[in-house]
């Protein structure tokens, strides 16, 4: 089961702030478990998405590169109080995740 994640979203006149914190380990694959000298299998976040009323504001894919708890940050133009911001991802192994917050 997926980490939750942590969204902040806030407001400075219409210029929407959004700062996400996803709890995923983000494994390379190129790592060896120190025990059994095996490979640690790569396991990490592939595909990130940002809504902003169920309309997609960024999209983005990622690799093995991203370190392990991944922070996002971005910038919005155009929201307002009340507005609902959604983030989605999906890794390599297909388990999935979302959070929602609103606009305060």
């Amino acid at each position: 089961m997926a980490e939750p994640m942590k969204i902040r979203a806030q407001l400075s006149g219409d210029l929407l702030n959004i700062k996400v914190l996803m709890g995923h380990i983000m494994e390379t694959g190129q790592r060896k478990d120190s025990k059994t000298g095996q490979i640690v299998p790569a396991h990490y976040i592939q595909h990130v998405s940002v809504g902003l009323n169920d309309k997609t504001v960024m999209a983005a894919q990622w690799g093995p590169a991203i370190s392990k708890d991944p922070f996002l940050g971005l910038k919005v133009k155009g929201a307002k109080s009340g507005d609902k911001v959604t983030v989605k991802w999906e890794d390599n192994k297909g388990e999935k995740n979302s959070a929602e917050a609103t606009v305060g």
